[in-house]
């Protein structure tokens, strides 16, 4: 769902394009089993530059400063205020929810 703000005028930057925003809530992290740090929701902006790579060491660099942006909200709610108090357009993504398989432990060895 890609929202615009209504009361304010779009922010635009020297480029003359839009910066738009991503709200989403982050995935669980595959290494480990626990659910830390999936519960907030994080605004950052899309980045406006492609990366370019350094031709001396091979490193990839950008002169975008707002991709390096990451703000954290307790919830949904919080962080549409934001961006429509700061006339940011941003874009919903949904959660996916996880499907428990839940099985007994003697269903292993069938």
């Amino acid at each position: 769902m890609i929202c615009l703000p209504s009361k304010w005028a779009v922010l635009v930057n020297q480029w003359g394009s839009m910066m738009k925003a991503r709200i989403y809530q982050p995935a669980k992290n595959a290494m480990q089993s626990g659910t830390a740090n999936t519960h907030q929701w994080i605004l950052e902006f899309e980045p406006e530059l492609a990366r370019k790579i350094d031709p001396l060491m091979g490193w990839t660099s950008s002169a975008d400063m707002r991709s390096q942006i990451r703000m954290k909200f307790e919830s949904l709610e919080a962080a549409q205020a934001y961006a429509e108090r700061n006339g940011v357009p941003y874009e919903v993504k949904p959660v996916h929810k996880k499907k428990r398989h839940i099985q007994a432990y003697a269903d292993n060895f069938k």
